[in-house]
């Protein structure tokens, strides 16, 4: 019933070019192919000795609003856009080549990631990619915020996220549900946008932050909606909260298997959940960089 499967790769290095969400510098990333069992692994190209970030949960480093690793002194940020992308299309070992800290924000989505990959090609390996069936309710969170992960008697991922803004916002209450596969990720999720309130984009401007952002890079919402930019689907919130989920579970370095529910979670929670998850298996330690 838990199906297992051939770990893969990308067939060649490619790359995708853009800008910083909250930097606002231009920045080139590079997928690149990698043996069995090297996981994902991002490398500074900038900076000396191409310091070598491993994409796990014990490189995560705490940041509002967005995923981080840090390694040292090295670091890399927002990286949930590029990891959904690896994990929605089961690539589970590739080294990312990248110029600045932070990974480009293109339209808010992982579709470029997505196009990049897909145009040079998945290529399967002589290995079984490590999993972690859940075999027990995991939960973290309060009662206005939190998310699960329990069995899944289907040998799949389920993904189940509830989105809340309450009745007198744009965005509203929106909720969707998944099987995580490739073809799914593909056509439901990957296009989902990054998406802000107008009062919330206005405080980072003034901290100076997003100012190479305009409403046609990411979802911004007023009282009517979105800002001169139209909706990909009529839930595309709640579908772009699953992306970033997705992204966050990837840092588990293991296909999670079992059905995870989520009410308003963010990153930090999405993270602890991963704790979690890893720490029933008393065989499973996770490694964090010192």
């Amino acid at each position: 019933m838990f199906a297992k499967r051939n770990q893969q790769t990308i067939a060649g290095p490619t790359a995708v070019c853009g800008v910083g969400y909250w930097s606002g510098r231009d920045v080139r990333v590079e997928f690149c192919p990698a043996p069995i069992d090297t996981g994902i692994v991002f490398l500074r190209t900038d900076l000396p000795g191409d310091p070598r970030i491993p994409a796990t949960i014990g490189y995560r480093a705490e940041a509002a609003r967005r995923t981080n690793l840090r390694c040292g002194s090295a670091q890399v940020d927002m990286i949930e856009h590029v990891m959904s992308a690896l994990a929605g299309l089961r690539i589970d070992n590739c080294e990312i080549r990248v110029d600045q800290a932070e990974m480009p924000g293109c339209d808010g989505s992982s579709l470029e990631f997505v196009k990049a990959i897909d145009a040079m090609g998945i290529v399967q390996q002589a290995a079984i990619r490590p999993r972690r069936i859940i075999r027990k309710l995991v939960r973290v969170g309060t009662r206005d915020s939190w998310i699960e992960a329990g069995p899944c008697c289907s040998g799949k991922t389920l993904l189940h996220y509830d989105l809340d803004y309450g009745p007198g916002s744009a965005i509203g209450r929106q909720s969707f549900e998944t099987a995580l596969a490739p073809d799914v990720f593909r056509s439901e999720i990957a296009p989902c946008r990054t998406f802000l309130l107008a009062e919330e984009a206005e405080v980072l401007r003034q901290r100076g932050l997003g100012h190479r952002a305009t409403m046609r890079d990411l979802l911004v919402f007023d009282s009517n909606g979105p800002i001169d930019n139209p909706l990909r689907f009529r839930d595309e919130c709640v579908r772009h909260k699953t992306l970033d989920l997705i992204g966050d579970l990837a840092l588990a370095g293991c296909d999670l298997i079992g059905r995870f529910t989520a009410y308003r979670s963010g990153h930090q929670l999405n993270a602890e959940l991963v704790e979690a998850v890893l720490a029933q298996d008393q065989e499973t330690r996770i490694k964090r960089c010192a």
